[in-house]
């Protein structure tokens, strides 16, 4: 496994220390600005899928979800794991599942959605490269299915409300769900039905026209597949049913007033990725 830290200049060097945990055995040491440390064993080439999960606090998920990538998609898999700095040392679960397909990137000082998976694309090395929420919530039985779209298209989107999608969470994050999603069909078009997916794989030629804006919780995401549409990349949905995390909590809706903020946030960059020059 190779394992990253990012750290400030002028923070105190971070130390991971290794401890009994169900996911692993081995532990790695950085310190420093920028450290890496050598995967036990050599990868000749580059992997057909790169998977990206951005982590924050899911250390009761993070394994199973591992797991269940490399148990669904076919060929060389990576997956890169961008952790920023989990209280619950969900980076030290993964650094000791002490597998050379696993890439971690620990951000000691930088958060946000948005920037880790921009953070894991850069360091992706796919032909195919996707990205998802490490939570349960998107089925990792789903990848396969999605990744057999690339054939056809361009960009495969799991997708919570096009057909065969559900969603069932609690009713009022489904229909403020589905009025955002609703509002973004009807400003920005093309007939998607899930522009806040978050739930993606796609060929790696697409960052040669198109790349994320990494700021924001979800909204990004909205952007990134409407400005994919003006470039005249081909965008397949896939559907899924979504449901609630079974373990953990959700970091999108943990008050009334920052749910609210949040859904303000998503109607603003709708309107501004309408209105956007894109060249």
């Amino acid at each position: 496994m190779t394992s990253a830290t990012d750290i400030a200049p002028n923070d105190p060097a971070a130390s991971m220390e290794s401890a009994g945990a169900p996911c692993g055995l081995a532990d790695a040491v950085a310190t420093g600005e920028l450290v890496s440390v050598p995967p036990p064993t050599s990868r000749i080439g580059n992997p057909d899928v790169s998977i990206v999960l951005a982590t924050y606090n899911e250390r009761e998920n993070i394994c199973d979800v591992i797991r269940g990538i490399f148990q669904n998609v076919a060929g060389d898999v990576e997956v890169i794991v961008v952790d920023d700095d989990s209280p619950d040392e969900t980076w030290k679960l993964v650094e000791q599942m002490d597998d050379a397909r696993i890439k971690l990137i620990r951000r000691v000082s930088t958060r946000g959605l948005a920037s880790a998976f921009n953070r894991g694309i850069i360091e992706s090395r796919g032909n195919v490269v996707g990205w998802m929420d490490a939570d349960t919530t998107m089925p990792v039985e789903l990848l396969a299915k999605m990744i057999e779209k690339l054939s056809q298209h361009d960009i495969a989107v799991g997708s919570r409300y096009a057909e065969g999608g559900s969603d069932h969470r609690h009713w009022v994050r489904t229909t403020a769900s589905r009025l955002i999603n609703g509002f973004a069909g009807f400003v920005l078009g093309y007939g998607i039905k899930d522009y806040d997916s978050g739930f993606v794989v796609l060929r790696r030629s697409v960052f040669d026209k198109v790349s994320i804006i990494p700021t924001g919780y979800g909204a990004y995401f909205m952007e990134f597949l409407y400005t994919c549409r003006r470039k005249g990349l081909s965008v397949v949905e896939v559907g899924y049913g979504f449901t609630d995390r079974t373990k953990g909590y959700s970091k999108s809706a943990p008050s009334a007033i920052k749910f609210l903020w949040t859904g303000a946030g998503y109607v603003t960059r709708i309107l501004i990725a309408r209105l956007r020059h894109i060249d």
